[in-house]
């Protein structure tokens, strides 16, 4: 039963209890790569601002664990947009990039402007400009930070994206479940719904406007789905028994969903939005629970235990197929969640007694531990799929984690004392 327990968190409330929290986020970087990037971020010239846009953008860059940054005090320099860097002298205190930069004002906006230098070549790389309300400079921030990552690495950047994760505040007898909503830096936290019961399970739409998730409000689970702007929410799924694990499909019209039904065993359904209506898509006495849909939502993934033990299977949607099952490494895989392009899926597995989280190759069944923590759990792709953010322990207490599939790299983002569970990383915005 302890097994079965660990791989059905967005159906069993017992697993999110816990002890009081505060919504103040910080970032730590607890490993990176060996040789990371030398890069300079010159304080921006203009107008002064409550924001320091390159502090902020250089935290995205160190964040990614890819990126060593210059040290202020050792900048040989303070060019700006419009007069570029004497690249000489920034290659004689070993810098390989450069980024410059300047706030203007555009009325009531403000204009950030941004330039990127190669010091080795001597290339201007980018020269952009992001414009924003004097209240969004972190985000303007965020967006030159996506531009200048993927100049460098060629691939897209995610750091102007929001996490959602579960927030337990307080004591037993007062406990509140908080749904929240933050940037991908842990800045700009907002509680987006709050309530006694337990609150489980968030996955945001494609296009990052609404999310949906579980609400035992009532003493039953229930699906919700909440425009995250507006505020508004609507039941979506009140069956009796079970209704957990929602999940979207790409074309944000249905969501796959774990119900009980009127038999008492969990399988998997696809739930139709607009007409409330329901295909089951597996019949087994397994538990068959936390269901993900492929990126071209012509199969999902999810996970049972009909080989005995709770492993990832994959099913093509259309009717008439068998599931079948994708990892095979160890004997315990569960919780699928998939890459934007479908070739890895990150698992909770167990791993020299502890779990934690891996990917598997789609088409090989191939997998790989990525962290090494004792309780890891809920992992989460990037938009960009070369990071995965998860819950992990440390010290009794929960915190957020995000690892870099390729290389490995690991950041935290914790609360200052009391736990986070559950986070899922929003689509690029």
């Amino acid at each position: 039963m302890a097994e079965l327990r660990r791989f059905l968190p967005a159906l069993l409330a017992g697993l999110v209890l816990a002890a009081p929290a505060h919504a103040q986020l910080t970032i730590e970087i607890t490993q990176g790569v060996t040789s990371p990037i030398p890069v300079a971020v010159v304080p921006f010239a203009g107008d002064a601002a409550a924001v320091d846009v390159a502090a902020v953008l250089e935290a995205d860059l160190v964040r990614s664990g890819r990126f060593a940054p210059l040290a202020r005090a050792a900048m040989p320099q303070r060019p700006t947009v419009g007069t570029p860097p004497d690249l000489a002298q920034w290659r004689l205190v070993r810098t390989d990039f450069v980024v410059v930069g300047r706030l203007r004002r555009e009325g009531d906006r403000r204009a950030v402007d941004f330039e990127l230098y190669n010091a080795t070549t001597g290339a201007r790389l980018a020269a952009s400009s992001v414009s924003v309300s004097g209240t969004e400079l972190r985000v303007a921030a965020h967006r030159a930070a996506d531009v200048i990552y993927e100049k460098i690495l060629g691939v897209p950047g995610a750091f102007a994206t929001r996490l959602a994760y579960v927030l337990v505040e307080g004591p037993p007898a007062s406990r509140r479940w908080k749904l929240v909503v933050a940037d991908a830096d842990g800045e700009n936290a907002v509680t987006v719904f709050s309530s006694s019961q337990p609150v489980m399970s968030p996955a945001w739409s494609p296009d990052g406007s609404r999310l949906a998730y579980v609400s035992f409000e009532g003493h039953a689970s229930s699906i919700w789905v909440q425009n995250v702007v507006a505020g508004s929410r609507q039941k979506v799924s009140s069956w009796a028994g079970i209704n957990g694990a929602p999940a979207w499909s790409p074309d944000g019209e249905r969501l796959a969903v774990a119900l009980s039904q009127s038999d008492g065993n969990v399988d998997v359904f696809v739930l139709d939005l607009a007409s409330r209506g329901l295909q089951r898509i597996t019949d087994d006495p397994a538990i068959d629970t936390e269901p993900c849909f492929a990126p071209d939502g012509r199969s999902l993934y999810f996970t049972s235990d009909r080989a005995g033990r709770p492993q990832v299977y994959r099913i093509a949607l259309g009717g008439g197929s068998r599931a079948q099952r994708v990892t095979f490494e160890g004997n315990y895989n569960a919780r699928p969640r998939v890459s934007p392009d479908g070739t890895q899926i990150a698992v909770v597995t167990q791993d020299q007694g502890a779990y934690r989280i891996a990917t598997v190759e789609a088409a090989s069944g191939r997998s790989r531990v990525l962290t090494s923590g004792r309780l890891d759990e809920g992992p989460s792709f990037a938009p960009n799929g070369q990071t995965v953010v998860f819950a992990a322990r440390d010290r009794g207490r929960g915190v957020l984690q995000t690892v870099a599939v390729d290389s490995g790299v690991t950041s935290r983002i914790s609360v200052a004392s009391g736990d986070v569970r559950e986070p899922a990383w929003s689509p690029r915005l």
